[in-house]
């Protein structure tokens, strides 16, 4: 009944951890082509009128590529305590997909963009998958979302929650729904076929991760609810800020999902007045998929999406 680190990388490929935790560098260009982000990037930085909700580890702000001004917190100090443990290296890394400063060595997709970080997970010895309980995860989203939050950011997994608690996570979701909030969540990393109630949920856009050739890599959760109203982003060696000054790369469905989320951040920056319906629409839209039955998403296409809007 907890809420974990099924988003990160898959249990069964310790290699893939370790790389995490070894680290290393390259080149995000190629990451944002794959997506057409390049123009929609050019475009814009984020405006701070767009409130990101970050539930995920603590951040280490202090990181000279971070712009601490523009971080919020719900849960008093945001900062790491144990620099290497798990979910001060995750939440870091996921945060600075978002928020790091453009020009740094990670993809820093909206910047101007207002970065709302509410941890859930605990720092340990820096061992293991930290976890919480999903009323945690649930208590966080409502949160966010009487923050202001206009979208949350879950790179987080679901493993068998009881009934009581599926309905406290779907009671908040259905909040997120109501306040016009649009929550991306990682499908998982266990490569198996059939999805949580937190990526069935109709306020959630589910998000598998996807190779570098842009094929859907083999560790991402797959279902009907995940092909029929979710997207595939990059999450193969994801580089991206690390504690301590430093950057780390990893991959996986947890790295794809803030390329969705910054994406939509984007969007809504330049179109302030379109519904979450429209954002979501035009991101689901411009992404061409194959069949409404198909177990597999199609893959994110930022220009497309804001070609769309455009249009519209």
């Amino acid at each position: 009944m907890k809420v974990d680190f099924g988003a990160v990388v898959s249990a069964v490929l310790p290699a893939s951890w370790q790389s995490f935790l070894q680290g290393a560098s390259g080149d995000f260009m190629q990451v944002l082509a794959l997506v057409r982000l390049n123009q929609l990037m050019a475009q814009t930085s984020g405006s701070r009128s767009v409130v990101i909700g970050l539930i995920d580890g603590p951040v280490q702000t202090t990181h000279p590529e971070f712009d601490i001004t523009e971080v919020d917190t719900l849960a008093g100090s945001i900062g790491c305590q144990r620099p290497t443990s798990v979910a001060c290296l995750h939440g870091t890394f996921v945060a600075g997909i978002l928020h790091a400063r453009r020009g740094s060595a990670a993809p820093a997709l909206c910047p101007g963009c207002r970065l709302l970080v509410r941890p859930i997970f605990a720092e340990g010895d820096g061992a293991g998958f930290p976890s919480c309980e999903p009323e945690d995860l649930a208590l966080a989203v409502v949160e966010c979302v009487r923050a202001g939050a206009r979208l949350l950011n879950l790179s987080v997994g679901l493993l068998h929650a009881s009934p009581r608690a599926v309905k406290a996570l779907e009671e908040a979701l259905d909040l997120a729904a109501r306040e016009g909030v649009l929550v991306l969540a990682a499908s998982g990393n266990q490569g198996s076929v059939g999805t949580s109630a937190l990526a069935r949920h109709p306020a959630v856009l589910p998000v598998a991760a996807a190779t570098s050739n842009g094929l859907i890599a083999n560790l991402s959760n797959l279902g009907h609810s995940v092909g029929r109203k979710g997207l595939a982003a990059p999450g193969d060696s994801i580089e991206s800020l690390a504690p301590n000054g430093l950057t780390r790369k990893f991959g996986g469905t947890s790295a794809a999902t803030p390329f969705v989320t910054g994406t939509a951040a984007l969007l809504w920056s330049l179109f302030p007045n379109a519904s979450v319906a429209r954002i979501r629409q035009s991101m689901l839209h411009a992404a061409r998929r194959p069949t409404r039955a198909s177990i597999v998403p199609p893959l994110l296409d930022a220009q497309a999406a804001w070609d769309y809007l455009r249009a519209a």
